[in-house]
């Protein structure tokens, strides 16, 4: 495109949508007048593409980013895709949440987007439970469920940047959608892109008779669904322990005060710089507790000054928990994800068993892990006689997987990825880190009442169950066909076609599950359980010393990831050797699969 061409395409398009939002159109008509022709084409030139986690992009003009015009377009089409699927749409409705997100520059924000969308809904005939403020990511899955409605939207970006946001899509049965969803609702996008009528007015549908504000009922029942879930309400009323908690400038504070409080905990001590929503996320780089220690170093410092030894962090939205422990050497240990799933896994089933105390009843529990995650529970399961499964990677398989077996009658106790997320009560087909905080918060409170450290049951799991050591990283790649052949050469190993390489400098290689081609040699007939997808590349590596390594791409970044884990007995607890051999794994996994210097990959920035 020339630049004028695209100059004048640009400005038709604005011409074209004036009752938009006039803050984008005059950063457009700022970059027409400067002639930004990379920047009017990084914004114009493609569409944002509707994928199973709904959208996530920058704020900002021009079709290629969240704002105004690109909301009414993907809810317009979801609403188009809803009608085709549910005949009593107009009667069952559906839920919009959102988060605190703003974009100053754009005049874009959740809220806003939120009313747009409830907008383009009501102006269907299609009632509409907008909150009427900021919530947790898990309170819109739970009100699909308790409300019984056909659909959820949450407005979020999670913990991206701050320029960031999102749209976020749950199905009837109050998981997120799986295929074939996506590519139908991405159809029907295409099919509505001229705003309706009434799309822009959210001052008519605001005050429209379709449109309910769950906000108390939801509060209300939410925490009453996962006071279930409390077990020792006599040593939490009672408990010495303090506890620490930071929102990291997102939504989780109030809701975690009131998860404390269901539980009848001591409250948590706030991080008073982190407490408050702020879109500007002014103490973090990245506003994400993946990330660790960095996120959590006004955590450490007023945990230090109250005397605390636990802290819990959420991420912006609160559906991911973090948590760290202060050590005897006074130094904090952030636990990994795994290393967290453990914990929460062992807790759920002592608290079940408790319960439960019949052998049989055991049969029909279930616990769930996606396939990037620590094989913990799975060893747990072997020992204890309950059902483990593992899924394709990401909440949105768990969450389907989940709702299948509780239909069936079966009980699913706890689910968790790697990446901080956990499901400790079905009442929420989703990873929650408000219910998450909650329990963590009482399993701490019975730990200490033991004198036992969270540190010391971690160790207590792995010596009952099987040390399971985890070493996850990546590398960057902003070249898909240097990726393609990294791929393609584990698969042709040694320049034979399908043919997989049997071992790893030294380490002996058991079996290899391609989960873009749908081989599995583990099983009798090479086809592999889980479903596959041609469009990302994703290969396990089963190796004799029960080492896993899964080498995977990102869907939304330039990444190859790597999981690997060090799976041993029960009674090997000889921790510095398993760690040294797998760390020699990971490297003879970047040496000879990877191959950093030949593909020209940058290493994980530290």
């Amino acid at each position: 495109t020339t630049q004028a061409a695209l100059q004048s395409r640009t400005l038709a398009l604005l011409r074209s949508t004036r009752k938009g939002n006039p803050k984008t159109a005059a950063l457009v008509k700022a970059l027409v007048k400067e002639g930004a022709l990379e920047q009017l084409r990084r914004c114009f030139s493609s569409r944002m593409v509707f994928g199973t986690a709904g959208l996530r992009a920058a704020m900002g003009p021009g079709v290629s980013c969240m704002n105004d015009l690109t909301i009414i377009q993907t809810t317009q089409g979801f609403c188009g895709y809803l009608e085709q699927c549910f005949p009593d749409l107009k009667e069952r409705g559906v839920v919009i949440g959102y988060d605190a997100r703003a974009h100053p520059a754009s005049g874009g924000s959740s809220k806003r987007f939120a009313s747009l969308a409830a907008a383009a809904f009501t102006s269907r005939g299609v009632p509409v439970h907008l909150f009427s403020d900021i919530t947790p990511t898990p309170f819109v899955p739970f009100a699909v469920s308790h409300l019984g409605l056909c659909a959820g939207v949450m407005v979020t970006a999670s913990h991206n940047p701050k320029e960031d946001n999102g749209y976020k899509v749950y199905w009837d049965n109050g998981a997120q959608i799986v295929p074939p969803h996506d590519k139908g609702i991405a159809q029907a996008i295409e099919e509505n892109l001229e705003p309706w009528p009434q799309a822009w007015d959210t001052e008519e549908a605001l005050s429209s008779p379709l449109l309910k504000d769950p906000y108390q009922d939801i509060h209300k029942q939410y925490f009453k669904a996962i006071q279930q879930h409390c077990h020792h309400r006599d040593i939490n009323k009672s408990s010495e322990v303090k506890i620490v908690h930071t929102s990291v400038h997102g939504v989780g504070h109030t809701f975690v005060q009131a998860a404390f409080k269901a539980f009848d905990l001591r409250p948590p001590f706030a991080v008073e710089e982190q407490k408050d929503p702020d879109p500007e996320f002014p103490t973090v780089k990245y506003p994400n507790p993946e990330e660790g220690k960095g996120v959590l170093t006004l955590s450490f410092a007023l945990a230090d000054r109250e005397g605390a030894s636990v802290v819990l962090a959420n991420d912006p939205d609160a559906d991911r928990l973090a948590i760290a422990e202060k050590q005897k050497s006074g130094q904090w240990r952030v636990f990994t994800g795994n290393e967290l799933g453990a914990l929460l896994g062992w807790w759920m089933f002592r608290c079940w068993k408790k319960q439960n105390p019949e052998p049989a009843a055991v049969k029909s529990v279930y616990m769930l892990a996606s396939t990037v995650s620590s094989k913990i529970l799975r060893a747990i399961a072997l020992k204890e006689g309950f059902h483990f499964e593992e899924t394709l990677t990401g909440f949105k398989w768990m969450g389907n997987r989940a709702k299948e077996l509780l239909k069936n009658g079966k009980s699913v106790l706890f689910a968790f990825e790697e990446a901080i997320g956990y499901m400790c009560s079905p009442c929420v087909l989703d990873k929650d880190g408000v219910s998450a905080a909650a329990i963590a918060g009482e399993m701490t409170s019975y730990l200490a009442a033991e004198d036992i450290s969270l540190s010391q049951q971690l160790t207590s799991i792995y010596e009952e169950y099987g040390y399971h050591i985890t070493k996850n990283s990546y590398f960057i790649c902003h070249d898909q066909e240097v990726i393609r052949s990294l791929f393609q050469r584990l698969r042709n190993h040694g320049d034979q076609k399908d043919s997989y390489p049997s071992e790893c400098g030294g380490f002996s290689v058991t079996s290899v599950r391609d989960l873009t081609t749908g081989h599995d040699s583990s099983q009798p007939d090479n086809k592999a359980v889980l479903p596959t997808s041609s469009s990302s590349q994703m290969i396990t590596f089963s190796f004799s010393n029960g080492g896993v390594a899964t080498l995977r791409t990102s869907g939304t970044e330039p990444k190859i990831k790597y999981y690997t884990e060090l799976c041993a007995a029960p009674g090997n607890s000889d921790v510095e050797q398993l760690q040294k051999e797998l760390d020699n794994l990971v490297d003879a996994l970047v040496e000879h699969f990877f191959e950093p210097e030949k593909n020209k990959l940058q290493p994980k920035p530290e």
